[in-house]
């Protein structure tokens, strides 16, 4: 970039908001995995919408590439910049566009500004007596525009729904630099495509999200909360089936954990977390039921399913949280899994989805499947059994190096995804395309599909400057 465009993009944000040495960069170009670490040349943090519509026309008119950002808590690299694009792309960080601008609770929304974080989302509901029920691991940092671009799962999909499920309306920089307003609170709005949909989940590729208003839900009166050991996701799958079936839409999140899994996070915890049962098993699952009328009702329910899975002899062993800090301490455990695998070395990652009922046989065909590429591996497998997203990760064998490991990586990914596809999975549940991703969903995805995706890309961003490499190329 010369030095008269760099010139004009400092200008829209001033000094203070544009970052130009490479110190100030680096945290914004490094992913929480040290995967990607490419450079960029420029860092603008605007604080209006206004300012954003001003940096995509310049990047237009200098045909520069220009990356939205949020929290950079991402897994795919989406928010990066290509290792074969150095110092060629600017970053758009939306950190300062964090306000809350209003909550509802008689129509049930909150309209926010996209750099807005997640944790405060959740506070600002919870001060009118609402939720809103996303929640991930890195819901103290990561904003809901990522969230948005990504469109995030995380814990509550089973009663919830994804992002997209919660996002009503938004405000959007078009890759032109013109504004779109379809912050609309309207439950029914059957004129035309829906473009809001369009936007979730483009991982800013399709244009730059600046607000968003958001579905909020009335809190639960009581909840409940339970670890229980079973002996194989088979009997996983049938004790969520017999939850379902118990709790109907009471049951609000049902998480699937491998022993290794829980192993490493006891290992690795930052604070001091007890193991939730004593004696160690090959498979946990955790359970949370809510109430919208009392806490005893979400009691007898969990009670109520715990014991039908002991007389049925699907259940090991189970405890129930005893208070609002075991809760806490049972869903730390749970939300700690990802983090946990660091210490133990190299991880090769997948965020896969099947079908619910076929959740055991994908186990059972991709362990095999991996074992015979790399013998020792550690399968640390864990996640949202309720709506078949598993976090498929392989952990490298003790003694090995990440180097040694890694010259696997390819071998493995691709047959975790023909064992995917197998079962008429995805290669992706929740954590996007990005760049580490891209590829493989070229490969794999429908020849049709992937070209209505790129017209689409084509016909918003004619000069392919809005992420350019990212989900598509």
């Amino acid at each position: 970039m010369n030095s008269e465009t760099l010139k004009q993009f400092i200008s829209i944000v001033g000094d203070r908001h544009a970052l130009v040495e490479a110190a100030e960069i680096a945290p914004y170009t490094t992913d929480m995995r040290g995967r990607y670490n490419a450079p960029s040349p420029l860092v603008l943090r605007p604080g209006t919408v206004e300012e954003v519509s001003q940096i995509v026309k310049l990047a237009c008119e200098t045909n520069t590439a220009i990356i939205p950002q949020g929290g950079n808590t991402g897994l795919v690299g989406a928010g990066l910049p290509l290792a074969d694009r150095a110092l060629d792309e600017v970053i758009i960080s939306m950190g300062r566009m964090n306000r809350i601008l209003d909550v509802d609770p008689a129509t049930n929304t909150m309209t926010v500004e996209s750099g807005a974080i997640l944790q405060s989302i959740q506070q600002s509901a919870d001060e009118v007596d609402r939720l809103f029920p996303l929640s991930l691991g890195a819901q103290g940092s990561c904003q809901i525009g990522g969230n948005i671009g990504s469109n995030a799962g995380g814990t509550a999909v089973l009663a919830y729904g994804n992002t997209r499920d919660l996002v009503m309306g938004l405000e959007v920089v078009l890759p032109t630099g013109e504004v779109w307003n379809g912050l609309s609170r309207l439950r029914k709005d059957n004129t035309g495509y829906d473009l809001k949909n369009l936007l979730v989940g483009a991982e800013g590729t399709l244009g730059i999200v600046t607000k968003a208003v958001l579905k909020l839900f009335p809190k639960p009166r009581g909840r409940e909360v339970a670890y229980a050991a079973v002996p194989s996701p088979g009997a996983a799958l049938e004790l969520f089936n017999m939850a379902k079936n118990a709790a109907g839409n009471a049951l609000t999140a049902f998480e699937m954990m491998a022993g290794i899994a829980m192993e490493f996070t006891l290992k690795h915890a930052k604070n001091e977390i007890r193991r939730p049962i004593q004696d160690k098993y090959p498979w946990y699952v955790l359970i949370e039921i809510s109430s919208s009328r009392s806490h005893d009702e979400a009691r007898q329910a969990m009670e109520h399913v715990l014991q039908t899975a002991f007389e049925a002899e699907i259940v090991q062993d189970a405890t129930i949280a005893d208070s609002l800090e075991q809760q806490r301490l049972f869903w730390t455990l749970r939300e700690d899994m990802s983090g946990s695998q660091k210490p133990e070395g190299a991880s090769i990652k997948h965020d896969i989805s099947v079908p619910v009922g076929s959740v055991p046989d994908f186990i059972e065909v991709a362990d095999q499947a991996v074992l015979d590429i790399v013998p020792d591996a550690r399968i640390v497998n864990f996640g949202h059994m309720g709506d078949g997203n598993l976090h498929y990760n392989i952990s490298q064998p003790p003694g090995w190096s990440a180097e040694d490991f890694f010259a696997y990586e390819s071998e493995v990914h691709a047959a975790v995804y023909r064992v995917v596809l197998s079962f008429s999975g995805s290669i992706s549940a929740e954590h996007g395309i990005g760049q580490m991703k891209r590829d493989e969903l070229a490969k794999l995805k429908d020849p049709t599909a992937l070209n209505m995706m790129r017209s689409i890309k084509t016909a918003l961003d004619p000069h392919q400057i809005m992420n350019p490499g990212k989900v598509i190329g």
